[in-house]
């Protein structure tokens, strides 16, 4: 045994060493395949044995926030930084954007003016954290004035606030709203070149849920298309992404379901960017083969293009096709992030 490696007991029960290096992964994996109950219940275990541990902490923040408890990663985050734990400057930013979440601008404000009042901001971030006290002042300003003494010509500022937390923030406070007074700013921001393809799905969603039945242009990925909400499919049923998913289950679910699982978030990410344009080729025969060997390169996986286009019964100019046009989407996606 290393003389590092330690002995835990738990219960009266002695524990082999290194259990907090393997509940760590367990629940880092959980987190990765979306099992956010089970990632923080593996985690907090972790962290009884090594309560400093920067991953297992910050794994268990990203845990509660994608599990919508934001009180406890809020309650996590503000340990973590009076412990000094994690880079400082990031472990505010993640504060900040949890803050958001609990509509807690006040706080916000109090945080981000302490900030650059001790004028140590890096030069990179000091924009970013400019625009987040501008967003969070105007937000305290309206959500303490009555709703019906808002003008009726109140602005989103889709295109002055830049960055993408920060604007999916503005759109999901749409959701409770009536959005027709923000229409002619949401339909600019559609058919504009610039602006994110993730933020125009979410834009299109909403005006498809409140019946807006008028023709808009949407600009994304290099193609215009002009579309009425009211006619689109929701995002989560699109007939082409059920299609593709169907074949993937046939193939895979019973042979390999921890891959399969991990393809059907990469179908269901692709299709949520590129909604509501169908991409060539048409085959979903093809898009399935290509999805299958994007997903076998993340495992480090060799795949015969030839192999693939036998055994999906496919054209394997097609796939490749298909996949150059997933590898520049994603691409596109994780810039964006």
């Amino acid at each position: 045994m290393g003389k590092r490696e330690q002995i835990h007991r738990k219960d009266n029960i002695i524990l082999f060493p290194g259990i907090e290096k393997r509940l760590t992964k367990m629940g880092i994996d959980s987190l990765h395949a979306k099992n956010y109950t089970e990632a923080i219940e593996l985690l907090n275990e972790a962290r009884e044995y090594d309560p400093d541990n920067e991953e297992i902490l910050l794994g268990l923040v990203i845990a509660y926030f994608e599990a919508s408890a934001f009180q406890k990663a809020k309650g996590l985050i503000k340990e973590m930084l009076l412990r000094g734990i994690g880079d400082y400057f990031e472990m505010v930013d993640l504060y900040v954007t949890v803050l958001m979440q609990l509509h807690e601008y006040d706080e916000i404000i109090v945080t981000v003016d302490a900030l650059l009042e001790e004028k140590e901001v890096p030069p990179d971030k000091l924009q970013h954290f400019l625009t987040l006290l501008q967003f969070s002042k105007k937000m305290a300003e309206n959500h303490s004035s009555p709703q019906d003494e808002q003008p009726d010509n109140e602005l989103l500022e889709l295109f002055s606030v830049t960055g993408l937390t920060e604007q999916m923030l503005l759109v999901s406070n749409l959701a409770e709203k009536n959005i027709r007074p923000y229409l002619q700013e949401i339909t600019e921001y559609l058919k504009a070149e610039s602006g994110y393809p993730f933020l125009k799905t979410m834009l299109l969603t909403l005006l498809k849920e409140q019946e807006i039945n008028v023709p808009v242009t949407v600009h994304k990925l290099s193609i215009e298309k002009s579309v009425i909400p009211t006619d689109l499919p929701d995002v989560s049923v699109q007939p082409k992404m059920g299609d593709i998913k169907a074949k993937l289950e046939w193939k895979l679910q019973n042979s390999n379901p921890a891959l399969y699982e991990n393809i059907i978030s990469l179908v269901e990410r692709i299709f949520f960017i590129t909604y509501p344009f169908e991409l060539q080729p048409e085959s979903n025969f093809a898009w399935a083969a290509a999805f299958h060997i994007i997903a076998n390169q993340y495992f480090g996986i060799d795949s015969e293009l030839t192999t693939f286009a036998k055994e999906y019964e496919a054209v394997a100019e097609d796939i490749k096709r298909a996949i150059e046009q997933i590898e520049s989407i994603e691409k596109i996606s994780y810039s964006n992030l």
